[in-house]
């Protein structure tokens, strides 16, 4: 029998953490997981169908920079989600486990960031990606049925419905960590429809008849504002903003086991990113759709075989319920801790009933914008300056030089300051160029239109 004195130190920490936890904490961030199903959700997180919409950022960007900027994307967000998960794990030894972004922000810079600046700042960027991923998903749903009926009278907010309803059902599963199984479908459905996406483009690629144009479209005006928008979207499309509740699924301790996940999900993130990006950019090339499965239909004819059009968008969309319900998870934590109870038990009828009326309020909300702003991906774009820039590419290094307070004479110093001001300008700029693209598509807008 072990004594009192010999019962090992993390595992009292361990316990007194979960005493002190809020509902939002115990319930939804439990700390169950292993670094497998860490790297399922941070595959579901990142390499996602945003993706689809990066030979559309090359169109801007041109070879040499469209390529030279997915790289930089790649090694400067592998870089600053390993020193986030560094920073995290020297706290966890300190006996104080931050299990939030805005936890983060608290201890490290103090309770005002947090509360004022990283909280609203991630909940906006995570509610506005479950809203995106609506409107993506019932955009590809509404493509599935004109192909299917190509004189079908049925709007788009119609199909935006059924995703939302589909929605509610997937929302109420209770924790992040639950959704590991779905999360290991979705990555392989994210590797199914971007190896249909690239087949498709180098299909039509080599059957297409027309001259390849690679030149950068529109005026000088038009080029600058259009490669800082495309940096935002490859900003967007490598944005996580949730590492720190990705980390607080693992099980403790949880030492070098965000860097094997983050390497699961880089490696799925090479495949994909890369070969859908240079094939749709060499297939299309300045004729390239915000979205490249666009491109696979011309004047209502597919230019590939229908049923390959049809499987490749039921898997984006299948993937797409998986990545909206990963971004719920803080706004479910959010909700959890403000109506539940930490001392009743989770599934008692104390914490059930607020959680499925929370939930479902959360879901059916985020279904009416997407419904009612069609051209939401305008408002995304924003969003994603000013929102995964900070949260993914500055905070990070911030945390780390904070936290460990390195030598000004050290190249790792530099190195993150560097980053710093230089992504703290970019977000900027193409905060500048989202909303300058914002008033010029404001003539076009109308609520709940058929897009």
């Amino acid at each position: 029998m072990v004594s009192e004195h010999e019962q090992p130190v993390p595992q009292l920490d361990e316990a007194l953490h979960q005493q002190k936890l809020d509902a939002g904490a115990l319930f939804v961030l439990k700390s169950e997981g292993s670094w497998p199903h860490c790297g399922y959700h941070l595959s579901t997180s990142i390499v996602a169908p945003s993706l689809l919409s990066l030979p559309f950022a090359f169109k801007f960007l041109g070879w040499a920079v469209g390529i030279s900027s997915l790289v930089i994307g790649a090694l400067v967000t592998f870089y600053s989600y390993n020193l986030l998960s560094m920073v995290l794990e020297h706290h966890a030894q300190l006996g104080h486990r931050q299990l939030r972004f805005r936890d983060m922000a608290n201890q490290i810079l103090g309770p005002r960031w947090g509360r004022y600046f990283v909280g609203p700042i991630q909940f906006m960027v995570c509610y506005g990606a479950v809203i995106a991923c609506t409107l993506l998903g019932g955009q590809c749903m509404k493509a599935i049925y004109l192909l299917s009926c190509p004189n079908g009278s049925l709007k788009l907010y119609v199909f935006v419905a059924i995703f939302g309803c589909v929605m509610l059902t997937l929302a109420q599963l209770p924790s992040f960590h639950s959704l590991r199984h779905i999360n290991l479908i979705s990555l392989v459905l994210c590797l199914a429809y971007s190896a249909c996406s690239t087949a498709g483009a180098i299909h039509i690629g080599n059957s297409s008849k027309e001259p390849k144009d690679y030149s950068l479209p529109g005026d000088t005006q038009d080029r600058v504002f259009g490669m800082f928008n495309a940096i935002a979207i490859i900003a967007t499309t490598y944005g996580n903003g949730i590492i720190p509740e990705i980390q607080a699924t693992i099980a403790p301790p949880v030492k070098g086991k965000m860097f094997k996940g983050l390497c699961v999900c880089y490696a799925v993130l090479g495949i994909t990113f890369f070969s859908v990006a240079i094939s749709g950019y060499w297939a299309f090339g300045n004729r390239a759709e915000g979205l490249i499965l666009t491109n696979f239909i011309e004047n209502g004819k597919a230019l590939v075989p229908k049923w390959f059009v049809l499987m490749t968008n039921i898997f984006t969309i299948l993937q797409l319920l998986a990545v909206a319900v990963v971004y719920l998870q803080p706004t479910n934590e959010v909700l959890e801790q403000a109506f539940g109870d930490p001392k009743s038990p989770q599934f008692s009828t104390r914490n059930v009933i607020p959680r499925v009326i929370s939930r479902s309020f959360s879901v059916v909300i985020s279904t009416i914008i997407a419904a009612m702003l069609p051209f939401f991906g305008d408002i995304n774009s924003l969003i994603g300056a000013f929102g995964y820039m900070p949260l993914d590419f500055v905070l990070p290094v911030i945390f780390y030089n904070v936290t460990f307070k390195p030598s000004k004479r050290s190249s790792i110093f530099w190195v993150n300051l560097i980053i710093a001001v230089t992504f703290s300008a970019l977000g900027i700029i193409a905060a500048v160029a989202a909303v300058r693209q914002i008033s010029l598509d404001a003539k076009t807008y109308r609520l709940f239109a058929n897009v």
